[in-house]
């Protein structure tokens, strides 16, 4: 075992129980924990983590009644029946030496369901349904309702408990301002507001003994308007300890916070001296959260004393040996969360199985299997981008001979150019993680070499993925070929951009080029996150006395003039990221960018852009246009249909479909693919 991660490895002693290291994997809702007959697969991704080492797992959020379901019909553990699926997890993670929670989570307000209740009968902006405020009888019933799921918890075989208190569900609603207007026991100061949470904590506890984990979620920097103070926070930290926690974790900002908390533009640990700001105030272990994502961050962290526990959700989804890689100094084959969102969370807010972009085998881990071959085959991938590396890594592992062909001086692709946006800097590390796997798998990497059929029948190789990606669509109007008129590739290489721009297309691609000249040049990368912290609003005092942690953000003036156009008369940015949307469209619009919608395009001449609006013409006094209007496949290699070849040829990732540069789906249908042969 390594030295070098000494305080993250460490075990953690609970008195009654001992956590074999630091390392949690924390809550995230797959969609797999709503229906029976999915806990064999919820299992098989427990025990996979389990077996990768991680110390402490919790599951996603449970329901103690109906009332408190997410959805419709939601996971709940609250009759002997909901016992025996659940028992197959708990096995699953106990035989790899690991400790698993199940988090009881009451959705209260945010929940899609007719059924919500809450503090008071205030609705959420992400809900459609008002709640109805609870009555004191029915706390009381609610109380009750946890401490029936802590018990079947434990005759299922969980370790302990983790009651979610954080990011805005029923306990917050209770604990804050923002949501709790009452005036009874349950409201008012804050000794009042916490009741509900302490007595929960004091009925499990008394209960169910010593002997078991009690975790409580506890939100440490609400980001809302009437959110609690540090000293608030401290005050229900301490009575949460009083009550009988084991260990106390760490929330950081409602769901409904317009300041993003854990998407991939959020600095590394961004939060974590709020933790240690709880941490000094009590003595059980304290776990910290958000946005940790390498193993050299979470050793900082402990050996700083700014927690005892790092908590992890979607590193643990990108690359479930995480910690058994960390144990044994194989940090750089790490596949590391980039936290894209557009599998995970996405996936869950629109009710799909959760997954990962850099991991499809996530919570696919029975249907998605790599099998070693028994009958080796020669393939050729054409295209080193995150497509083709994928296939070939994959096919490669499983025991086939693979050359992977790349036209360019280097693999990554449309990575390459994604890596240089600001806040896009995790991208670097999906490019890492795949260099490292075509040299550990055995890949024979041929770069600056573009292959043709002849040259690939040639050399006899038996299958060809056509993995060759995309190429930006031109503009095609009068004026489209002047040297102000570059492409979104030509832009994130370096081409020079003049003050005043006009940014043709709104995707996903139009918003990245938009943050990225509004970036001043000389800005390191990735910002420093007083910086970020300023640029948002967030309290940079650990002990901070304003509401839910907020201060007035500092907006530096844009560096550029931007125009963001679009052809669709749908607002900008609809098909962006469900949970990472919002992100971008607040950048651009407090960055000052124009965005207009329902523009025609006439042509452009050396004054700038004409443009057609509401059915007149207009000129955009403009120095450069950047055409991010899509892109085109590229895949001259495929053979014609019907055409006769003496290899088997697959086409995948942007070659196959040219959408919005789909990372997701190119590397998806690389493992897919790649499983198969």
């Amino acid at each position: 075992m390594t030295t070098s991660y000494a305080h993250l490895l460490s075990p953690l002693h609970l008195g009654f129980t001992t956590l074999k290291n630091r390392v949690v994997m924390g809550s995230m809702h797959t969609g797999l924990e709503d229906r029976f007959y999915n806990y064999p697969k919820l299992a098989a991704y427990f025990g996979e983590r389990a077996k990768g080492g991680v110390g402490l797992i919790i599951t996603g959020g449970i329901s103690p009644n109906r009332q408190g379901w997410l959805l419709p019909a939601g996971g709940t553990m609250n009759t002997l029946g909901d016992i025996a699926p659940h028992r197959l997890v708990t096995h699953a993670v106990h035989k790899h030496g690991a400790k698993i929670l199940l988090q009881i989570l009451h959705a209260g307000r945010y929940g899609y369901q007719p059924f919500v209740v809450s503090a008071s009968p205030i609705k959420s902006p992400i809900s459609p349904f008002k709640p109805r405020q609870l009555s004191d009888k029915q706390i009381l019933n609610t109380i009750q309702d946890y401490v029936k799921t802590a018990s079947l918890a434990k005759k299922a075989g969980y370790d302990g408990v983790e009651i979610m208190g954080s990011e805005g569900y029923l306990l917050n609603q209770f604990l804050s301002r923002h949501v709790n207007q009452r005036n009874d026991r349950w409201g008012g100061p804050i000794e009042n507001r916490m009741r509900f949470a302490v007595e929960i904590v004091k009925a499990i506890r008394a209960e169910i003994g010593d002997k078991f984990i009690i975790c409580f979620r506890l939100s440490m920097l609400d980001l809302v308007h009437d959110g609690n103070t540090m000293d608030e926070v401290i005050t229900v930290a301490k009575a949460l300890e009083q009550a009988g926690v084991t260990l106390l974790n760490t929330g950081i900002g409602w769901h409904e916070a317009r300041i993003p908390t854990i998407v991939t533009s959020v600095p590394r640990a961004a939060f974590v001296d709020y933790t240690a700001a709880v941490k000094q105030q009590v003595s059980i272990p304290v776990i910290a959260s958000n946005r940790i994502n390498m193993p050299d961050t979470a050793e900082e962290i402990l050996a700083a004393g700014k927690a005892d526990m790092i908590q992890m959700a979607r590193p643990l989804l990108a690359d479930a040996f995480w910690v058994n890689k960390t144990a044994t100094n194989r940090v750089d084959e790490i596949n590391t969360c980039i936290a894209c969102n557009q599998a995970c969370l996405d996936h869950t807010f629109k009710n799909q199985r959760a997954t990962c972009l850099v991991n499809p085998r996530a919570a696919y881990e029975t249907e998605l299997v790599y099998v070693k071959t028994k009958q080796p085959k020669r393939i050729a991938v054409v295209g080193g981008g995150v497509a083709g590396m994928s296939a070939a890594t994959v096919a490669a592992g499983r025991g086939h001979q693979v050359t992977l062909f790349e036209a360019n001086a280097d693999v990554g692709g449309q990575f390459n150019l994604a890596k240089v946006i600001p806040g896009k800097e995790e991208f670097h590390e999906t490019i890492r993680y795949f260099k490292v796997q075509l040299e550990k798998t055995g890949v024979d990497v041929r770069l600056n070499t573009k292959v043709n059929r002849e040259q690939l029948e040639r050399e006899g190789f038996e299958e060809v993925i056509v993995a060759t990606g995309v190429v930006p669509r031109t503009l095609n109007i009068p004026g489209s070929d002047l040297p102000q008129v570059l492409s979104y590739a030509e832009v994130l290489n370096g081409a020079p951009v003049g003050y005043k721009v006009a940014v043709i297309g709104a995707g996903g691609i139009g918003f990245d080029v938009s943050e990225f000249l509004l970036k001043p040049e000389q800005q390191p990368q990735p910002q420093p996150v007083e910086d970020w912290k300023r640029e948002w609003g967030v309290d940079l005092n650990p002990h901070y006395v304003s509401e839910g942690g907020m201060q007035a953000p500092e907006i530096h003036p844009p560096v550029r003039e931007i125009y963001l156009l679009q052809r669709k008369t749908t607002p900008l940015g609809a098909g962006l990221g469900k949970t990472t949307g919002w992100v971008h469209r607040a950048q651009l619009k407090k960055h000052g960018v124009r965005m207009l919608r329902g523009v025609q395009y006439k042509a452009i001449g050396d004054e700038g852009l004409w443009v057609e609006m509401d059915g007149h013409d207009q000129l955009l006094r403009v120095d450069t246009v950047v055409v991010c209007a899509g892109q085109e496949s590229v895949k001259e290699i495929m053979p014609a249909t019907g055409q006769q070849t003496l290899a088997q040829y697959h086409i995948i990732g942007g070659a196959k479909l040219a959408a919005e540069l789909d990372a997701k789906r190119a590397i998806r249908e690389g493992a897919e693919l790649a499983a198969k042969l």
